[in-house]
């Protein structure tokens, strides 16, 4: 396959969906799949894949999306750094109609006055910084390995331009340690992942290998339908056999060892550290830090916050969401309280978010 018409190819995709009912009949139980991508969510979503699933297949989504998987202490803590005197807070888009405590948003303050900047890119910083010399400009970094070295080149280059007027707010999170958090959740009675695409290009096939390592199937995806269901293909092929591996289908996108140089950067600038996740909970090593070279670009060092109390908003099931233990319509606010235009949690607000996905696609499907 080497066009875009080949991975929409409605008769490739007919044979896939064939073999899926073949060898999900073979298997014979329920096989629940997670997917830990918000693109994958998205797709899904957006060209049905759940309608054309065997009976026996459960599909569920995981916590795939960064916006969503931000602790509403740390969009606390943006709202906070937004809201000092001298501060251009920079992010990126998504970010800005994530409600934290009491419902207020990036959006929301930027209203009242505050001056926050939406970037295309973490390097559009460095220009902030330079125009605006006696203003702190404050970058929310937000994502999963896939943005993390970007953010680390932008620091790197900070410090080689001697720009001392500009930070970090790091929320990076790393996927590897929240899919173990996964598999050491028996409640969730998972039989494979997955994994994500774009994710992978950065750490490639080896950081998966916990998944069969403790019996569960596990295969890298593309996002075009004939992608996933080819992923699925391999996943029920490997529960049928009872043999698991990290089978990669996206080969086109994504080496075997990844990409070493963008981790290279990430090492560079960033440490694990223990981070907290929405749904999650406290992660060991599953955030990035600053390494004691980089820690002035650090803005929690940088600015005295006082702590934060935060509480979530009231009959949000976005944490049980994020987890696979519920969908979107078992939530009592989907499309009833929250909606994408008055989000009351993050998974409705972002575009990788499974109630967003939901509300957009699977409800005209009559699955809410």
């Amino acid at each position: 396959m080497q066009f875009i018409d080949e991975y929409r190819d409605p008769a490739l995709a007919r044979r896939l969906i064939e073999e899926l009912e073949r060898q999900a009949r073979s298997i014979g139980r329920e096989v629940t799949i997670m997917e830990v991508c918000g693109s994958h969510t998205n797709a899904i979503g957006r060209y049905g894949i759940r309608t054309v699933l065997p009976a026996n297949v459960r599909l569920i989504s995981g916590p795939g999306c960064p916006v969503c998987v931000t602790a509403i202490q740390d969009v606390d803590y943006a709202l906070a750094l937004a809201g000092c005197e001298g501060v251009i807070l920079a992010t990126f888009g998504d970010m800005l109609r994530v409600p934290g405590s009491g419902g207020m948003s990036l959006q929301r303050l930027r209203a009242q006055g505050a001056d926050i900047r939406v970037v295309a890119s973490a390097s559009d910083c460095l220009g902030l910084a330079d125009q605006n010399p006696r203003r702190q400009v404050v970058f929310l970094g937000i994502g999963f390995e896939t943005t993390a070295p970007t953010v680390a080149s932008l620091v790197r280059r900070a410090r080689r331009q001697g720009l001392a007027n500009l930070s970090v707010f790091a929320v990076h999170k790393l996927i590897p340690p929240a899919i173990k958090a996964l598999l050491d959740d028996e409640d969730i009675g998972l039989d494979a992942f997955l994994c994500p695409g774009h994710v992978s290009t950065i750490i490639g096939e080896a950081a998966y290998a916990a998944i069969p390592q403790r019996g569960l199937a596990a295969v890298i995806a593309g996002f075009e339908p004939v992608d996933i269901l080819e992923g699925l293909c391999l996943i029920l092929g490997q529960v049928g056999r009872g043999e698991f591996a990290v089978e990669n289908q996206y080969a086109r996108g994504v080496a075997p060892g990844g990409n070493p140089k963008a981790r290279a950067l990430m090492e560079e600038v960033f440490v694990p550290e223990d981070a907290l996740w929405r749904g999650l909970g406290a992660i060991a090593a599953s955030g990035l830090g600053f390494r004691k070279e980089y820690a002035a670009f650090d803005a929690r060092a940088r600015f005295d916050l006082a702590a934060v109390i935060s509480q979530e908003p009231a009959g949000c099931r976005c944490g049980a969401i994020l987890t696979g233990r519920l969908a979107p319509p078992d939530c009592p606010l989907f499309a009833r309280a929250c909606t994408p235009v008055n989000p009351v949690g993050p998974c409705m607000v972002s575009s990788e978010g499974t109630c967003g996905a939901y509300y957009r696609y699977h409800q005209r499907e009559g699955h809410a």
